[in-house]
């Protein structure tokens, strides 16, 4: 049996702990890296678009006169989209995972199924957005409206909201589903009063990651033919309607031409951000009183 001398052992962990510095080195100026775009880009659009945030901003009218512009149409666009997304994902979404961790034999079929909804995570939106556009758009006659929009969004999100659920599924421990069957409870009752509740907090971590996504996703609705015109503000499933995103990306476009359009924008991604910093907040208090409980 070969043993190796002191030298040789001392040089081995001289090895392993430079490998392990640089591992962390590198990790850390991968960190850094992030951090400091994140500000730099943060910085840019604060100090560029703050000072156009103001009461008028955002009671206002989509306008060609950037100084009386404002996204009111564009916010009440995008919570009546997410009005739409959030059901669609939460019902659809966790039903598919039940039935899929629960009911569903294990083989091939399920199998097949999981796969193509992993992989469905990773199709690029606009695709989604063809699909909407086919389906929703002309083939079922709803026109670029906020229902045709929602189911399309939905579409995209869902495969996120599935996974996330069928972990956090996974997670709750065999044993209290065992206690709930002693009990004398059926499969659906041991499923609604045992398995959902002490699954809720990841199953909102996934609807969170999903309306986040949904709130930001600009390329579907381009697809869609969503206008950012000067539209009536919606008041109904079946109306017409933009979303900051899409007004953000405009107005971007548009600043080559007129300078304060790049402020507007750079005030409507600050508005958008403080959306996304509300909805996440909610959800996450609302995670973490459900953690508590159970």
């Amino acid at each position: 049996m070969h043993y190796m001398n002191h030298t040789q052992v001392q040089k081995r962990m001289s090895t392993r702990l430079l490998k392990n510095y640089l591992a962390k080195l590198l990790f850390l100026l991968s960190t850094l890296f992030g951090l400091v775009v994140l500000a730099a880009l943060i910085y840019r659009v604060v100090t560029q678009g703050v000072h156009w945030i103001d009461l008028d901003f955002l009671i206002n009218r989509l306008s060609t006169d950037p100084k009386k512009a404002g996204i009111l149409g564009a916010i009440a666009g995008t919570l009546w989209l997410m009005a739409v997304v959030a059901p669609i994902t939460l019902i659809i979404g966790v039903g598919t995972a039940i039935y899929l961790e629960e009911y569903a034999k294990k083989g091939r079929f399920q199998r097949f199924i999981q796969i193509n909804i992993s992989n469905l995570s990773g199709v690029p939106s606009i695709v989604f957005g063809l699909l909407g556009l086919t389906v929703f758009v002309r083939g079922m006659e709803l026109g670029a409206v906020i229902l045709a929009g929602g189911l399309t969004m939905s579409l995209l999100v869902l495969p996120i909201v599935v996974v996330a659920a069928q972990e956090a599924i996974c997670a709750v421990p065999q044993f209290l589903r065992e206690a709930s069957y002693g009990m004398g409870a059926t499969k659906w009752q041991t499923i609604l009063n045992i398995v959902i509740p002490a699954a809720l907090p990841g199953i909102l971590t996934g609807v969170i990651l999903a309306l986040s996504r949904a709130v930001g996703e600009t390329a579907p609705l381009v697809v869609l033919g969503i206008p950012a015109l000067l539209i009536p503000l919606p008041d109904g499933l079946f109306d017409k309607f933009t979303v900051l995103p899409l007004q953000i990306y405009y107005w971007t476009l548009d600043s080559a031409l007129v300078a304060e359009y790049a402020n507007l924008a750079g005030a409507s991604i600050i508005v958008l951000l403080v959306i996304l910093f509300l909805m996440n907040s909610l959800a996450i208090l609302i995670r973490n009183k459900f953690q508590r409980r159970h």
